[in-house]
């Protein structure tokens, strides 16, 4: 819900804490104690709708939001891989932007990563700033899991948000990259300066994706006295920690439902020489699409002028747009 307050301003007032609705109370009280915070866990929570709608922008489900709570609709109050998605992808996205705002100096708390320093197995020189992941991580955990924790973490749901909250920091965590610039004579990498960087965002959400693609079914098991998840068919392996996990099976997302968030995929564009899910067949749910052509204009036989312009004529062409019915 943080993500669609455009109406408010920054998140400077302890009283702003309060009105912000989705929050339980001791997210209201982590608000206040961490003011300063709070812009970067809206701008996570941003980058976490528009990466989950843009990984999803060919299936049936394409992440949509409303203008009601929860966001998702009822989509993420069920146990499904859609909801998995979701709570790895605002977790990671909450962790980015607060690592984010560390590394730029925009907060006081933290500021870049100092114990990476000094020489390197590799022969370079640990410098520059490297991204704070550790803040990142430890503050989204504080604020996110909270959530779950509250509620005794022993049933089924907390657990599998849970887990799904913290693949979605190890999907940063594990993609960390090294980055370097050379130093010598003439641009010559005589000796080069390095640091650690999160990987881009897209890269979490493709990797998120593909545990999306890739999500065991589980279910409850007791370890001692200890509540665990396990995959349900116990013939498959065992997730990681990497893994995504779900407890219920998905919806076809085939019709309008408002009163679960699903808004169907009537109107939807579809590919019609396409078998996979985004194709016209799968895409429309054997309902048959709608065929119109529409003319669009595009650049064509662009020159370069010296200097320095480059010049276009404008060239238009009918394509044809396929949508369900």
């Amino acid at each position: 819900y943080l993500a669609k307050l455009s109406s408010v301003g920054s998140i400077s007032e302890e009283e702003t804490c309060e009105k912000l609705k989705g929050l339980i109370q001791r997210q209201v009280q982590m608000c206040k104690r961490n003011l300063e915070v709070m812009d970067s866990v809206r701008r996570g929570a941003q980058l976490a709708i528009e990466e989950c709608q843009y990984q999803f922008r060919n299936r049936r489900w394409n992440c949509s939001t409303l203008d009601t709570l929860p966001v998702f609709g009822k989509v993420v109050t069920q146990g499904t891989r859609e909801a998995a998605f979701v709570y790895a992808i605002s977790s990671a996205g909450v962790a980015f932007a607060v690592t984010r705002a560390c590394s730029s100096g925009e907060l006081d708390k933290c500021g870049c990563d100092r114990t990476v320093q000094g020489g390197s197995p590799q022969g370079f020189q640990w410098s520059g700033c490297s991204d704070n992941i550790a803040y990142g991580v430890a503050f989204s955990q504080s604020f996110i899991d909270v959530r779950e924790r509250s509620k005794g973490a022993s049933s089924n749901r907390a657990l599998m948000n849970l887990h799904n909250n913290e693949a979605g920091r190890k999907a940063i965590l594990n993609n960390m990259r090294v980055e370097c610039k050379c130093h010598g004579v003439s641009g010559s990498c005589e000796f080069k300066t390095c640091w650690k960087a999160m990987p881009p965002f897209r890269k979490v959400g493709n990797v998120l994706k593909e545990k999306f693609d890739g999500a065991t079914e589980v279910e409850q098991s007791e370890i001692g006295s200890t509540k665990v998840l396990v995959p349900k068919n116990s013939q498959f392996k065992p997730h990681t920690d990497e893994d995504l996990v779900y407890l219920d099976s998905s919806p076809d997302f085939c019709d309008h439902d408002l009163k679960n968030g699903v808004l169907g995929t009537s109107g939807r564009q579809c590919n019609k020489t396409s078998k996979a899910i985004d194709g016209c067949e799968l895409m429309c749910c054997g309902r048959g699409f709608h065929t119109d052509e529409v003319e669009v204009v595009e650049r064509c036989s662009c020159k370069f002028h010296w200097c320095c312009s480059v010049k276009c004529k404008p060239c238009h062409r009918v394509v044809e747009i396929h949508t369900c019915r």
